[in-house]
């Protein structure tokens, strides 16, 4: 069961327990055998960014309440920005090598129910924390919020009836929707009787999608002049203001919502599914704050009446992977730039360990801590809150916790190294 700080911070003074994990503080007793277990339920406010979790225990006395709780920081996003720079690479190796190969995209089959990859990385990180949090707390039973956007209400809330199966373009092709939208002319220079070229108002390099509210009109002299550049940073503020906010993140949690539940089922537990409205009004009810792990307590009917510890730290995870495949870096011709990719492994040392290097003299002696980048020579750079140490020897270093493709921030951001007791720790009986 999940006990208070100062109760861990007494197990452990007093040898009668042991640390087990350091992220999530874990303690393990040494000799009790039995105990008093709560049920506990585990709650999860799926996101598109961030995913509140929180372990809700019954008590006989105080009823439900909060006893842990995580925001899940995941990184579709860089999964996106890494799959459409190695499809550009491929291309362009394709275009200078093997110019003749016609295409066959047609063999290329997915099974039903696939999801992009920056969309399943989100799932399994729901899942190996739910699997995580098995293992070392009573769980008795799953409750996640399955909320459903309508996007075409998101963007025109008064929307009924056939409208839905017309949408903005209906009647027009794109460029000649543009073109009236604009007044034939370019939208920079106000240019009249030109010809003209569809152009993004915010460049998909920056984040801008393909949806007709990002795209406008613009001769070809105003469209090479802006390159890269925003609406905003090109001077016209005022276009960039007339783009409709990106639904990227409503059409993610759209996507993920059945798979999240598919695979929160294999965990054996019963699990049960709320809308996202139940859970607004469960945190309004009782007066609470806009958060994602709030959010992941007020989840369901049970959610109705829980307590929240004002002092909880709440844990801050961020999806950081396991590292890359790719054998070497490219330049900017996608030309190799570095040597094939060495051993993973470095003096049984791994790139993203957390280490404490003790360094007896020199410039750089002290008592380091953070996260290590392994180097062939033996000589570490450990990532600490004030900075990067460089070259550290690494007979002077020791493993705290394996790399395991989390990154654990504090509420400042910074990462977590040797943190006192008063984190909130679990008793594993």
């Amino acid at each position: 069961m999940p006990c208070t700080p100062a109760r861990a911070r007494m197990l452990l003074r007093g040898g009668k327990a042991a640390v087990l994990r350091r992220y999530p503080f874990t303690i393990i007793l040494k000799t009790r055998t039995d105990g008093d277990l709560q049920p506990i339920e585990l709650k999860a406010d799926p996101g598109s960014k961030v995913t509140g979790v929180a372990l809700v225990a019954d008590y006989a006395k105080r009823g439900k309440t909060v006893v842990w709780a995580m925001d899940l920081h995941h990184r579709g996003q860089a999964i996106k920005e890494a799959l459409d720079s190695r499809r550009g690479i491929r291309r362009g190796r394709r275009n200078r090598k093997t110019r003749y190969r016609a295409s066959r995209f047609d063999d290329r089959t997915r099974p039903n129910g696939w999801l992009e990859p920056s969309l399943m990385s989100r799932v399994y990180n729901v899942l190996t924390w739910a699997l995580r949090l098995q293992r070392f707390t009573p769980l008795r039973s799953v409750a996640v919020e399955t909320v459903r956007f309508d996007m075409q209400a998101m963007v025109n809330p008064k929307i009924s009836g056939v409208e839905y199966q017309q949408g903005i373009l209906a009647g027009y092709e794109i460029k000649e929707y543009l073109l009236e939208k604009w007044g034939r002319q370019c939208a920079y220079c106000k240019a009249k009787s030109i010809p003209l070229q569809v152009e993004h108002i915010i460049p998909k390099s920056k984040g801008g999608t393909k949806r007709v509210s990002n795209l406008t009109v613009a001769c070809e002299d105003c469209n090479q002049s802006k390159n890269n550049l925003t609406a905003t940073e090109f001077g016209h503020p005022n276009i960039q203001k007339q783009t409709l906010r990106p639904l990227k993140d409503a059409a993610a949690v759209n996507a993920t919502r059945y798979a999240i539940g598919a695979v929160l089922k294999t965990l054996g537990l019963p699990v049960s599914f709320w809308t996202g409205g139940r859970t607004k009004f469960n945190r309004t009810q009782q007066g609470y704050p806009k958060a994602h792990w709030i959010d992941a307590a007020c989840v369901g009917e049970p959610g109705e009446h829980v307590r929240l510890d004002s002092s909880m730290q709440v844990r801050q995870v961020k999806a950081t992977g396991h590292g890359s495949r790719q054998m070497c870096r490219m330049d900017r011709f996608g030309f190799p730039r570095t040597s094939a990719k060495a051993a993973r492994e470095v003096k049984d040392f791994r790139t993203g360990d957390m280490v404490q290097s003790v360094v007896p003299s020199g410039k750089k002696a002290g008592t380091h801590i953070g996260k290590v980048a392994v180097r062939a020579s033996g000589s570490f750079n450990v990532s600490t809150t004030v900075g990067v140490v460089q070259g550290i020897s690494h007979k002077h270093c020791s493993v705290l916790y394996r790399a395991d493709g989390y990154s654990y921030l504090s509420k400042t951001g910074a990462p977590l190294g040797f943190e006192k007791p008063s984190i909130r720790a679990q008793e594993v009986s």
